[in-house]
């Protein structure tokens, strides 16, 4: 499998997911956004939804790793902590224990570190989503 065309991004409370959003690289399209009236975009449509669905079950299987992990660590960024299908889940966690999670193709760790921190700032400087 390649690598995703985009960055999937969740944010985590206790036990229910609080923010989702995908990213894309320019030029792509988004599976839900993309109309197809032909059957083969429409194939390509089903692999694209398949896609996605495939990404947000990697990550929803990297909560139980994320769990294990943040008990071994007084780290709030737990890099990469589960790497599937040449994807990779990195992981970040506030004091209230809330997860921040990426799934990505193997980006720099540096700019991944960086992304984490600018949600952080801006988490707390919205509060929370509570």
């Amino acid at each position: 499998m390649s690598n995703p065309p985009g960055l999937l991004f969740v944010i985590v409370g206790q036990n229910e997911p609080l923010y989702e959003a995908e990213f894309y690289k320019p030029g792509t399209t988004n599976s839900s956004t993309a109309l197809s009236t032909t059957s083969s975009s429409t194939a390509t449509t089903t692999t694209n939804d398949s896609v996605t669905r495939q990404n947000y079950f990697v990550l929803h299987s990297a909560l139980d790793l994320v769990e294990k992990q943040q008990w071994t660590t007084n780290q709030m960024y737990l890099k990469v902590v589960d790497k599937v299908n040449h994807q990779q889940v990195s992981t970040f966690l506030t004091a209230g224990n809330i997860k921040f999670m990426l799934l990505h193709g193997g980006r720099s760790e540096d700019s991944i570190k960086n992304f984490f921190t600018d949600v952080y700032e801006l988490y707390v400087k919205v509060g929370s989503f509570y």
